[in-house]
C-alpha cells in the first residue's frame, strides 16, 4: 500500500443506510452503494469510525429547541419534516452519526494522524437551518464540523467550498457574521433553495467573508474554471484558512436529474486538485470533504471516484 494512499480516510458507517427516506425519494440509501463502488476502485483507504455527535455539540449550530426535537423523535414510520424532509426510524442515529463522522475526521486530522478525509455520511446537512430542517438535511454536518474545529490546536481560521448544485442556505446563515470561517459556494441560480445571490456578502465581522457564485443554468466546466481562476482561489489565498472543507455535492454533474449545470465526472477532480494546491499552501494539507448531492448513480461514483483520486494525489 503507498504511502501516499495513507494520507487518505473515509468515514462511512452501517447506520447511515438506515436512514429511510421512502420509495422514489432521490436521496436515497443507493447513494451510498455508489459512492462504496467508487471508494472500492481508489484501493486502500484508511476507514474512520463515526460516532454520535453530543448534544453540546449539535449546540455550536443549532438551536436547543431544534435540537431537543431531532434527539426526542419518536418514529414508527415514515414522516415528514419540512416537504423535501422524511425522517424514519433509523433517522437519528444515522443523523447524529453523520455529524460525529465528521467531528471524528476533524480530530483525527487536527491531531496530525492524516491529512485528508471524505466523510460519506448522510443524511446530507448544508441546507439544514440552525432552527430547522430542509432540503433533504437534518443537522448541518459540515457546519458543526467547522465550528467544532474553531479554537482546536493550531486551527484559527477555517473555510468552507460548497460546489453542490444547491445553494448552501444554512451554512451561510450560520456564519454569516462571522469572520473566522469563510463560506464560497458555487451553484445554479436561481433555483432552490432561492438564496445565493452575489450580494449576499455576510454582515458584521462577517462581511466580506461569504462569496457566492452563482451559476447560470447551463453552466459548464469552463465557467467553473474562471470562477476558480478569478474568484474562489484569490479569496482563498487571502484568508489563509488552517482547514479547508468541501461541502462534497456532485448533483452539478451532467446527468444529474435535480439540475441544469453540465460538469463532468472528471471536471469534479479537477476542482478537487485545485483545492488540494492550495490547502498544501496554507493548511498543511488538510482538508475534510463532506458528502451533500448526487443523484444519478452512475455519475455519483464517477465522480466521487475523480475527487478521491486527487484528495490522494
Amino acid at each position: 500500500m503507498s504511502k501516499r494512499l495513507n494520507r487518505i480516510g473515509i468515514v462511512i458507517d452501517g447506520s447511515y443506510y438506515g436512514h429511510d427516506t421512502g420509495p422514489g425519494h432521490p436521496e436515497s440509501a443507493e447513494r451510498l452503494k455508489a459512492v462504496q463502488h467508487g471508494l472500492d476502485s481508489i484501493g486502500d483507504i484508511i476507514r474512520i469510525g463515526a460516532r454520535e455527535a453530543s448534544r453540546d455539540e449539535l449546540l455550536l449550530v443549532h438551536t436547543p429547541e431544534y435540537v431537543d426535537k431531532i434527539l426526542n423523535m419518536n418514529v414508527t414510520q415514515i414522516e415528514m419534516l419540512d416537504p423535501d424532509t422524511p425522517v424514519s426510524p433509523g433517522t437519528r442515529e444515522a443523523a447524529l452519526k453523520a455529524v460525529g463522522g465528521v467531528l471524528e475526521a476533524v480530530d483525527h486530522v487536527v491531531r496530525g494522524e492524516i491529512d485528508r478525509v471524505f466523510c460519506a455520511v448522510r443524511p446530507p446537512g448544508h441546507h439544514a437551518e440552525s432552527d430547522r430542517a430542509m432540503g433533504f438535511c437534518i443537522f448541518n454536518n459540515v457546519a458543526v464540523g467547522a465550528a467544532y474545529s474553531l479554537g482546536k490546536t493550531g486551527i484559527q481560521r477555517a473555510a468552507i467550498v460548497d460546489w453542490d448544485l444547491h445553494h448552501g442556505n444554512g451554512t451561510q446563515n450560520v456564519f454569516y457574521d462571522s469572520n473566522k470561517v469563510m463560506y464560497i459556494s458555487l451553484h445554479q441560480f436561481p433555483y432552490y433553495p432561492g438564496s445565493g445571490s452575489s450580494f449576499e456578502t455576510g454582515e458584521g465581522d462577517g462581511r466580506g467573508f461569504t462569496i457566492n457564485i452563482p451559476m447560470p443554468p447551463g453552466s459548464g466546466a469552463e465557467d467553473y474554471r474562471d470562477a476558480f481562476e478569478v474568484t474562489v482561489i484569490p479569496a482563498l489565498d487571502d484568508f489563509k484558512p488552517d482547514l479547508l472543507f468541501i461541502s462534497a455535492g456532485f448533483d452539478a454533474h451532467r446527468s444529474d436529474p435535480l439540475g441544469n449545470i453540465n460538469l463532468t465526472s472528471e471536471y469534479y477532480g479537477e476542482m478537487t486538485s485545485l483545492l488540494r494546491d492550495l490547502a498544501g499552501k496554507h493548511c498543511r494539507g488538510r482538508i475534510i470533504s463532506v458528502l451533500e448531492g448526487g443523484y444519478n448513480p452512475q455519475a455519483l461514483k464517477e465522480s466521487v471516484t475523480a475527487h478521491l483520486r486527487e484528495l490522494a494525489g
